[in-house]
């Protein structure tokens, strides 16, 4: 499966791919935590909490929360003459680059969707390591990967963004870090997450950081745009969910040590024993 892709592909990743938790974090989004919204219909909430509270989401419900993510990330008049003209709602790469621009984030025209999304945890994440202190920047780079723990300022950022490059597994981990603070600044609770070290390590650093940026964000951008309160970790949400599915075709995991390697990897980089591959590898 091509993860990069647009509508489509965004949408097998919802039909075919998300786990029950992982969906369950997005009804949440989508439905105010189970409370409604004005702009919900009662009888699609109704529908997306009794999927969540029986962990089971059949093809139609996985549906409309990919619908609703896309109604929520259009204007409101234009989804109405979108739905005259039966056009129906935005593609959800419109959604993204709208919730980048939003965030200012640096994206250009020619961009996938992967990339949108990943220029947008990154913003996230820099704006939340300019708030935090130089203890907690180390803690949260080191769980990142990031050697150059000496650098301070725009220095820092930029290794970070190294760190974040496309393609590794340390994208996976920037996706976990951020999504899982959004989650728990918006519900209360953050992921239903692996106890691995390695994934786990600085997710509790970047909360309170994370959160103070959204509520900047909320403040800015309350009486413009709304809506964003519901795409912002819409897209955060489905930008870890589909980094999760690559990692789970790309990590390559040491079974004596639990280090991540490269995907090309044959030995372990931490204590040399020999590679069985990716999961992606193993299975062809």
């Amino acid at each position: 499966m091509n993860f990069s892709e647009d509508y489509d592909r965004t949408w097998a990743l919802l039909r075919d791919i998300a786990e029950p938790d992982d969906l369950a974090v997005l009804v949440d989004y989508i439905t105010d935590k189970g409370e409604g919204r004005a702009a919900l219909d009662s009888d699609v909430k109704t529908m997306l909490v009794t999927a969540k509270k029986n962990r089971y989401y059949a093809e139609h419900v996985r549906s409309k929360i990919d619908d609703e993510i896309r109604e929520f990330g259009g204007n409101s008049l234009a989804n109405v003459f979108r739905s005259l003209k039966g056009d129906g709602p935005i593609a959800y790469k419109e959604v993204a680059t709208d919730v980048a621009k939003h965030l200012k984030a640096s994206i250009t025209d020619n961009m996938s969707v992967v990339e949108i999304e990943m220029a947008i945890l990154q913003k996230i994440l820099k704006d939340s390591i300019e708030k935090m202190s130089e203890a907690e920047r180390k803690e949260l780079l080191e769980g990142l990967g990031v050697t150059d723990l000496s650098a301070t300022g725009p220095a820092i950022i930029a290794a970070l963004l190294k760190a974040g490059k496309l393609g590794g597994i340390k994208t996976y981990h920037l996706a976990v870090i951020v999504a899982n603070a959004v989650a728990k600044a918006i519900t209360g609770s953050g992921l239903k997450l692996s106890t691995n070290a390695m994934i786990t390590k600085g997710l509790s650093v970047a909360l309170g950081p994370v959160g103070w940026v959204l509520t900047g964000i909320w403040t800015a951008v309350d009486l413009a745009s709304p809506a964003l309160r519901v795409t912002l970790p819409c897209v955060v949400q489905v930008a870890y969910i589909r980094q999760k599915a690559i990692a789970a075709l790309t990590e390559n995991r040491c079974d004596q040590c639990a280090q991540d390697n490269a995907p090309q990897a044959k030995f372990c980089g931490a204590c040399g024993n020999k590679l069985d591959g990716p999961a992606q590898a193993k299975a062809a």
